[in-house]
């Protein structure tokens, strides 16, 4: 074995050195990509934070050259001969590689100066393009990304092809609209020659995994969360009571870790923020972090320095901040997490799947928010329906209106109301949320004109399962809002009951861009299973009617059979009052008609004065 093979190399190298006309392989036990969106966005939150609060606006471009660099941990690589494979950091590589997929699009469409950062993402030889992390099941989706920001993991793709289009699709909200100006290049430039990564390259496999154990497994790499305990402990005078502590403590963060990776950093952030945070920075260029954001960056420093103001002023008061508080607000944070991937139609908390599933990542802070260690278990799931069902109301009205319902665009304001109800009563909850909701102007009755396209589909197709769900349910039926989005390997998909067939309607559609807007409109629109959907999407609708009689009642409420056969969708009908009748043939008029049903369903489903009922007040303001 040479000398090199025994030697192990650790420089801190830039973003732009570490994947510059790079070639990684990943060894094949290694290949999932498993980030998940609230380690995406805290990602992007970090970068673009830390760039804001260096950037001013009369600085030149060259002056980013001075900025501090930022440390973004470290990565292991095992070189073998020419060739080195990514042993610890392949999530972080592959989510930069995605970052700067969408950045690199991102300056096209602006139009801004273009930063060169094409060769940190492939590098060619002899006219044939490569990624820069070379892993041959990614590479048509990294194409199709990379080319068209765009590309179509069906139920049958690999999970890492699966994650890769989700956290791609999820960059766009996370981005900050005050970057996507003439300051993006500045950020770019930032991103790749001054934000560092630490690269350890061994020359062996052994010595590698070596690092790789002594890094995770001895103690070595301090997080935030264990120097916050560290200090938390250090202030519990009393033996048994930092025992005590110190073992609940662990059984917390491995509980939370065993429901997904970085949920314990997560929660610490989430229950800080939550309790304690009083400001967060404003949106304008060069204004200052505030505690909100200081949390979510060095929460454990943030605590040693505003320990009294949280109350930490004595040896019983920090092993109650463990034993009491940190305990309540696992237990509830625990909930949380575990609603948001699961389902049950009949809980108080399945409005936080809802959310989830529109990947509404500020409901934590705000769900906590209202919790007091006092509450009980009443109390406690009143208080989450509320939050729940406010957010779920305002993400459909703000997805009815076309507006953003990203994590940069709401982060400000839903930070701002988060701390308006911290430690509110059931009923002053919901009369604060019920006024909120009160008085947005934007709601189902201000757009009649709806329409599906590319940028709004996954989430109509949300709107529509809802729909759907609640008309299922309020017809006696269980709830199907779980196939209707997937979850029980059902692939359902957005139909149009007019075939995409122009010279069909040239009586009411002499333009086929007319005909084609029309078409796209929610009146228009069901959910079918994909092999429903493709075996007769093209068919006329007079074909299609009868075969919509077998699907959810959504779309067999189309066919003059439902109304015979069907006695609890019936007294549904007759008890909501709402305009469902069938249709012999399927014209422009029945689509206006058909959307002012769904608008009229909407508003049913998503009542604001539903707040009030939860917290038992029928009086609304």
């Amino acid at each position: 074995m040479s000398e090199r093979a025994n030697s192990i190399d650790g420089f801190a190298k830039t973003i732009a050195e570490v994947l510059k006309d790079k070639k990684y392989s990943i060894d094949y036990y290694q290949r999932e990509y498993k980030w998940e969106s609230k380690q995406l966005a805290e990602l992007i939150t970090d970068l673009t934070g830390k760039f804001l609060q260096l950037y001013s606006s009369d600085h030149k471009r060259t002056a980013v050259a001075g900025y501090p660099g930022y440390y973004l941990g470290s990565i292991i690589v095992s070189q073998k001969g020419n060739q080195p494979f990514i042993v610890d950091g392949q999530q972080r590589l592959t989510t930069l590689t995605l970052f700067l997929t969408y950045l690199r699009r991102l300056q096209a469409e602006l139009g801004t100066p273009e930063v060169k950062i094409d060769e940190l993402i492939y590098s060619e030889s002899y006219g044939e393009k490569s990624f820069n992390l070379d892993v041959p099941d990614r590479n048509d989706c990294m194409h199709g990304l990379f080319e068209t920001g765009e590309f179509e993991a069906l139920p049958e793709s690999v999970e890492s092809v699966r994650t890769l289009v989700s956290r791609y699709s999820e960059i766009e909200g996370l981005f900050p609209d005050e970057l996507k100006s003439e300051v993006l290049p500045y950020f770019i430039d930032w991103l790749k020659d001054r934000v560092q990564i630490v690269q350890i390259t061994a020359y062996n496999d052994d010595d590698a995994y070596a690092i790789f154990e002594t890094m995770n497994d001895r103690g070595l790499k301090l997080t935030p969360a264990d120097m916050l305990k560290g200090y938390l402990l250090a202030n519990i005078d009393d033996g048994k009571a930092r025992a005590a502590a110190n073992d609940l403590w662990r059984s917390w963060m491995r509980r939370l870790e065993d429901l997904g990776e970085g949920l314990s950093a997560d929660f610490l952030k989430t229950w800080l923020r939550s309790q304690y945070s009083t400001r967060i920075r404003e949106r304008k260029k060069g204004a200052k972090p505030q505690d909100w954001d200081r949390i979510g960056t060095e929460f454990h420093r943030w605590l040693r320095n505003d320990a009294k103001r949280v109350g930490l002023e004595s040896s019983d008061a920090f092993s109650d901040f463990v034993t009491r508080n940190l305990d309540f607000y696992a237990r509830q944070y625990e909930r949380i997490a575990q609603a948001e991937v699961s389902f049950d139609a009949a809980s108080p908390l399945r409005f936080i799947r809802f959310n989830a599933d529109h990947r509404f990542t500020l409901q934590d802070q705000m769900l906590l928010a209202p919790l007091c260690i006092k509450d009980d278990a009443v109390t406690v799931d009143a208080k989450l329906e509320i939050v729940g069902r406010f957010i779920d109301i305002l993400l459909a009205w703000r997805i009815w209106n076309s507006r953003s319902t990203d994590y940069s665009t709401m982060q400000y304001a839903m930070t701002t109301l988060m701390f308006r109800i911290r430690g509110l009563s059931v009923g002053e909850l919901a009369r604060e949320l019920h006024r909120y909701l009160v008085n947005e102007r934007e709601k189902f009755d201000t757009n009649d004109d709806l329409v599906v396209h590319q940028q709004n589909r996954a989430q109509l197709h949300r709107v529509l399962a809802r729909i759907t769900d609640h008309v299922t349910m309020c017809s006696g039926l269980a709830s199907n809002y779980v196939e209707l989005t997937g979850g029980n390997g059902v692939r359902y998909e957005v139909e149009h009951i007019w075939a995409n067939h122009p010279s069909r309607h040239t009586d009411e559609f002499p333009q086929e861009s007319d005909f084609a807007r029309h078409r796209n409109r929610i009146g228009d629109l069901l959910l079918l299973p994909k092999q429903h959907n493709g075996s007769y999407n093209d068919d006329a609708y007079e074909l299609k009617r009868p075969r919509y009689y077998s699907q959810n009642l959504l779309a067999a409420s189309l066919d003059p059979q439902t109304y015979e056969k069907n006695p609890g969708f019936l007294r549904f009908v007759a008890k909501s009052g709402l305009g469902f009748r069938p249709y012999e043939a399927f014209t422009a008029d029945s689509i206006t008609e058909r959307g002012e049903l769904y608008r009229a369903i909407a508003n049913q489903l998503w009542n604001p004065a539903d707040l009030m009922h939860t917290a038992g007040n029928e009086e609304e303001e």
